[in-house]
């Protein structure tokens, strides 16, 4: 079945990041993040999830991000949009014709 996506729908400019382990020079790395690209995007709120976490509220938004079909994202990687972060959690081509990628993503806090 392929799946039908206005492209006109991708209004959210995003960045794309890929994590970089950087050697602090004693045996351990700290993590940081290289752009790959900027991406047009679609981004859909799915859920939200609140889990109480050494005796505070926490709450995990999720969403469903779409953009054109890149072979370089992966798990792993994040978004961003301003301030705004979104972690990639699974990637997948939602009709397997190599058009849109849809991301699960959770938003991070600042």
């Amino acid at each position: 079945m392929v799946v039908f996506l206005d492209p006109g729908q991708m209004t959210a400019r995003l960045e794309l990041e890929a994590p970089v382990s950087v050697s602090d020079g004693q045996g351990g790395a700290s993590v940081t993040w290289q752009s790959v690209a900027a991406v047009w995007a679609k981004i859909e709120p799915v859920s939200f999830v609140v889990t109480e976490a050494a005796s505070a509220e926490v709450g995990t938004v999720s969403h469903r991000i779409w953009i054109r079909f890149r072979s370089d994202v992966a798990a792993g990687q994040r978004l961003t949009k301003g301030a705004r972060i979104f972690l990639l959690k699974l990637v997948r081509d939602p009709d397997e014709t190599g058009r849109y990628l849809v991301c699960q993503c959770e938003e991070q806090a600042p």
